[in-house]
This record gives structure tokens, sequence and C-alpha cells, in this order.
């Protein structure tokens, strides 16, 4: 029996918090998926409320994955030490609220959740992810391990997946909220992604109103980010797990959209 893994990419605002109410569990039965991770870091925009995330689980997700916008909403400081089915990325500062990585149980056996934020171009530089999971790895032994990589250049991800090729049943990248088209499978058996895309609106701009980016863009005075309006999609990758060896028989896009 194959064990089904389904990453969903960013929940952007509004928009995508309904469109998670709308199709995750549709998403989660059609697929046969047995687990199920999103990325929750833009519910709010810029962070993540705890009511949004009981709205995430209640909709179906079993793990919410965050990153460079982990603490956007301070509320969120405390929920992230209570709960561990939400991740923040594990490199950050020791210090830091919550935790990057947790084992769940499942009706497989015990499965590993590695939370990573890259550090080519983004606001914040954490520690280097790459020695960061080589540590977490040796505190981890269960067949099962999933790792996502939450980061703007496409070769950290997939230095990144190759380095772990072999080793982890899979890997996906977020982040830039735009789905890359090579879901595969590494030559070692990892299955991978360079990014998941996001899940919102569909005509925007990374989920916000285009002129509003364009104006950015343009040098003009800019105004307050505000999620665009009309048709939304879900973006995601079903990952086949070979039970017996833990790794990637399969990646495919399942993508839905209005």
């Amino acid at each position: 029996m194959d064990f089904k893994v389904l990453a969903v990419g960013d929940v952007v605002g509004g928009p995508g918090m309904d469109r998670i109410h709308k199709s995750l569990r549709y998403l989660k039965r059609t697929t046969n998926a047995d687990f199920v991770i999103v990325n929750g870091e833009n519910a709010a925009v810029v962070g993540m409320t705890p009511n949004q995330a009981e709205d995430i689980f209640d909709a179906g997700a079993d793990v919410i994955t965050m990153g460079n916008h982990t603490f956007g909403k301070r509320e969120l400081v405390d929920y992230l030490e209570e709960n561990s089915r939400v991740l923040r990325p594990a490199n950050y500062a020791p210090q830091a609220p919550g935790r990057g990585w947790s084992i769940y149980e499942t009706r497989f056996g015990e499965v590993a959740v590695i939370d990573l934020q890259g550090r080519c171009s983004m606001d914040y530089t954490p520690d280097n992810p790459f020695l960061a999971v080589e540590k977490i790895l040796k505190e981890i032994d269960t067949k099962f391990v999933f790792v996502e990589l939450h980061a703007e250049a496409t070769s950290e991800k997939l230095a990144m997946g190759y380095m772990l090729d072999g080793r982890i049943s899979a890997l996906w990248g977020t982040h830039t909220h735009v789905p890359t088209a090579d879901a595969q499978v590494l030559p070692n058996g990892t299955g991978y992604v360079t990014d998941l895309g996001m899940t919102g609106p569909k005509h925007s701009v990374l989920g916000i109103r285009p002129d509003l980016s364009i104006a950015k863009f343009r040098g003009d005075l800019t105004e307050r980010y505000r999620w665009a309006d009309g048709p939304t999609k879900m973006e995601a990758v079903l990952f086949t797990i070979d039970t017996e060896t833990g790794l990637c028989k399969k990646a495919e896009r399942v993508d839905l959209y209005d």
C-alpha cells in the first residue's frame, strides 16, 4: 500500500482561506491523500492568526508550515509554543518561539516534517539551512521524512533537493507563489518540486491586486497591499511514497482552478 502526502502552496489572504474551506477536503478525498501539509504564512497576507490556523486544520490539514512571515502576527507566538502541528523554520535562532520540525503519528507509522528557510535574497537570513538539516536528520529515526524549503532562489531549492536525494521521502519549495513544472522523483528516490505555488486569487501578483504591484515597480506612490478579488486557485503536489522504503514513487501536480 502506498502512503500519499499532499503538499499545498502558500495560502494568501481571505480568498486563500475561502479556497481552503471550499476545496481542501475535496482534494484530499479525490487524491486519496493520507497526510496533508499546508503552508499558511500568508493567510493574513503577512502572517497567520491562531484562528486561521484552526480553520486550516478544520479544513483537513495535518500540519501547517510557515516561512519568513512567521511572526507577522504576534498573537501566533503563544500558539506556536502550544501547538506542535504548526512549524516555523528550523534554522531560526534557537530562542525563537515554536519548533522547526516534529514527528507525527499516522496509520503508516511515524512521519517527520522539517520546515526550513532559505537565505538567498530573503529579508531575513537565518542560519545555514543546509547545515541545520544535517543536524536535524541525525536526531530523526523515521522512515518517512518530508522537508519544506521556504526560499526565493530556485538554485537553493534544487541544491537542497540533490543534497538530500535518497535520504528523505520528499522535498518541496514554497515562497515564490509561482508553481513550477518540475515535479519529479530525483535519481535516488526523493520526491521534489521547486515551488508548490499558492492558494488564493488566480488573477493576481502573488495574491495581491496587480495594480498595486505595478505601482510599486513603476516607482509610483504606493498604498497598502490588498489581495485581489475574483476567481481563486489551489496549487499543490501529491507525493506517492513507498511504505517499504520510505522513498517516493511519484510526484504530480494536482492543482485546482476556478
